[in-house]
């Protein structure tokens, strides 16, 4: 009978705080939402959505598991920084939906080489890790990507609405 009582007690509280994190999460945007820049500040954890110089709509990111400094070759955990854009998509990632980001540029490229290391690639603003998306704004918590932008499932979705291929990412520390 106590043993039910606490089973009982424990999904209570697990549905109170399944309750809360979907409260965490943000209203959807506007369908018709279209940015032609996107800020991410990895300091203040910010990922910005811009069309000309009004600020559209904000969100909390997490980024490379190093994430002070940019990004000097592949495998440091760093999340780079610079000016590159949106040059594909990857609807099957193993990520919900990944933005793929022109990293590495030219500039990126020649400082890697001349330390004699690779400079890495596969950078992508994306969504949670697949059958991870309930932890919603939870992993925020810590900087845990490779080197990648993180935003929850339905962040990246609105995003990827808002930011067609082509569009400018800028990336500051």
């Amino acid at each position: 009978m106590r043993s039910g009582r606490l089973a009982a007690a424990g999904l209570a509280m697990l549905l109170l705080l399944l309750a809360a994190i979907q409260r965490l999460q943000p209203e959807p945007a506007p369908v018709l939402l279209r940015a032609d820049r996107i800020l991410v500040e990895k300091a203040q954890r910010r990922l910005t959505l811009y069309r000309g110089a009004v600020a559209l709509r904000s969100y909390r990111i997490a980024l490379g598991a190093q994430p002070v400094g940019p990004k000097f070759r592949e495998g440091d955990g760093r999340t780079p920084e610079g000016i590159y854009s949106i040059d594909r998509r990857n609807p099957a990632s193993r990520y919900h939906l990944a933005l793929h980001l022109s990293y590495p540029a030219s500039r990126d490229r020649a400082r890697a080489a001349a330390e004699g290391v690779a400079p890495g690639g596969e950078v992508m603003i994306h969504g949670m890790r697949n059958g991870l998306g309930w932890l919603g704004p939870l992993h925020r918590l810590r900087d845990w990507t490779r080197g990648c932008i993180a935003l929850t499932d339905a962040e990246i979705d609105e995003v990827a609405r808002a930011a067609p291929d082509g569009t400018v990412v800028e990336i500051r520390p």
